[in-house]
């Protein structure tokens, strides 16, 4: 895709001057720093949200969780994930995107620690939603604040890394449940290692990570964009000359941007790319919401054993753990684009051997583990690409609160909506993976006929492309 210069602007405007010198940085252990950081948010706070999958089995019996109790524990934390994640989006690029994350982080570790505390449906259902609230902002703040501070061509190494994360949480979660399965205080032991990481991870966001030096820029507040930049390349081995202030010109004089209207997400010129950026993640967000959260469910209604059922969604995600790393290598080989229609459209095959896994007989836990490892391989790790890809739909000033609302929307339906009605239906193979491969299906060719390829500067294919201006 081309830049197209708008009327009135100088050539090489602030923003861009900025975002090429962090481009230019070359990739060393401070990258590794920040990625690792954020790499221990996005575990601990899968940690947190993924239980949801193994309460619904583990608490059934302690707290004696009706149907309708389950219901609600199925689709009520991510209904509050998209409450919290629109809270956050209104504010975050007027906040700190560091400090959105801190309170997200805080709020989330906090009543996962209350979870061993609860004694029936009702409270446990009430730290569950304000679980999901809290996180709402947590969640989704890594990908803006990487996509600000990792040079272009190394976004890719942090999209995977996170996402690998997330899977070693997504693993270990259903691992320890299938562990603890038949204990009655499994559900509690299993909150303890997300609710004590309050004492470690804040501390650790607060003191490693710098400011976006975007954000700082766009808040008029170009002294300290230029001393973010300049400290993240004196910790990169002082590999490049500094940034000066002669080199970003204007912008040592100019006074804080107004920042555009929450509504410019869906102005002309800038709907298509938020639309396109929200449906690519929502198709494969419905595969993972319902995997995540109904998979043992559905694998015990469908006639398998509880630790099977456990361990095989166990399976599953440590096939994504893998998979993940494997998307964030091919993004930057064939683009973001192809990618994402690789993960959705290769995972049909292994949806299929799920879905007929009933009608094999004796090879029926072969057919569903086999079908379980396809599926963890590609659509489970396809947002190594999908989150990358929203990110860089939107300029610097609406890419906090486009990329939250992105995520926070798309999970209105992928993961409150979707699990909610199909809750009833996990005992039917034919409805519950049936479902999941026409959603999927549907998603693999969204971005390659309606998108647009935004591999490169940020500054390149947002704030100077048409319409954006």
């Amino acid at each position: 895709m081309e830049p197209a210069r708008a009327l009135g602007r100088s050539p090489r405007p602030a923003g861009f001057v900025l975002g090429e010198k962090l481009d230019s940085i070359p990739f060393s252990g401070y990258h590794v720093l920040i990625i690792a950081v954020l790499a221990l948010v996005g575990f601990i706070e899968g940690y947190d949200l993924v239980m949801t999958g193994s309460l619904l089995v583990l608490a059934k019996v302690p707290l004696q969780l009706s149907d309708t109790d389950i219901r609600l524990l199925a689709a009520g934390p991510t209904f509050m994930l998209c409450i919290g994640g629109f809270l956050s989006s209104a504010v975050s690029d007027h906040w700190s995107r560091k400090t959105i994350m801190l309170i997200g982080v805080i709020a989330t570790t906090f009543c996962t620690l209350l979870v061993p505390l609860v004694q029936t449906a009702d409270q446990l259902i009430i730290v569950r939603l304000l679980t999901g609230l809290g996180a709402g902002g947590a969640v989704s703040a890594a990908f803006p604040i990487a996509a600000e501070l990792m040079p272009a061509q190394h976004r890719r190494t942090y999209g995977a890394i996170y996402e690998m994360a997330l899977a070693s949480s997504f693993t270990v979660v259903p691992f320890i449940g299938g562990l603890l399965a038949g204990n009655e205080y499994a559900f509690r032991f299993m909150a303890l290692p997300g609710g004590l990481a309050i004492t470690v991870v804040p501390v650790l966001i607060y003191y490693v990570l710098p400011e976006s030096p975007r954000w700082y820029l766009r808040k008029g507040r170009p002294q300290d964009a230029l001393d973010v930049v300049n400290r993240i390349i004196a910790r990169s081995g002082n590999r490049v000359p500094p940034l000066t202030p002669a080199q970003l010109g204007d912008a040592t004089v100019q006074s804080r941007e107004q920042l555009p209207p929450y509504w410019a997400l869906f102005a002309s010129g800038q709907l298509r790319w938020t639309t396109v950026g929200i449906l690519s993640g929502v198709c494969a967000g419905t595969a993972y919401f319902l995997i995540s959260v109904l998979l043992p469910k559905a694998l015990h209604d469908q006639g398998f054993a509880l630790s099977a059922s456990l361990g095989l969604t166990s399976i599953v995600y440590a096939a994504s753990f893998f998979g993940k790393g494997f998307t964030g290598f091919l993004m930057e080989i064939i683009g973001r684009r192809w990618t994402i229609a690789y993960a959705l459209s290769g995972s049909l095959p292994g949806l299929a051997l799920m879905l007929l896994a009933n009608r094999a007989g004796d090879f029926a836990g072969v057919a569903m583990t086999a079908g379980g490892l396809i599926i963890g391989f590609t659509v489970l790790s396809a947002f190594t690409a999908t989150r990358v890809y929203l990110s860089e739909q939107f300029p610097t000033e609406l890419r906090g609160r486009g990329h939250i609302f992105g995520e926070s929307f798309g999970r209105l339906f992928a993961g409150g909506l979707a699990p909610f009605l199909m809750e009833p239906h996990t005992g039917s193979a034919v409805i519950f993976f049936g479902t999941i491969f026409v959603v999927v299906a549907f998603g693999a060719f969204i971005p390659l006929a309606f998108g647009r390829e935004t591999v490169g500067q940020l500054e390149t294919v947002t704030e100077l492309a048409p319409g954006l201006t």
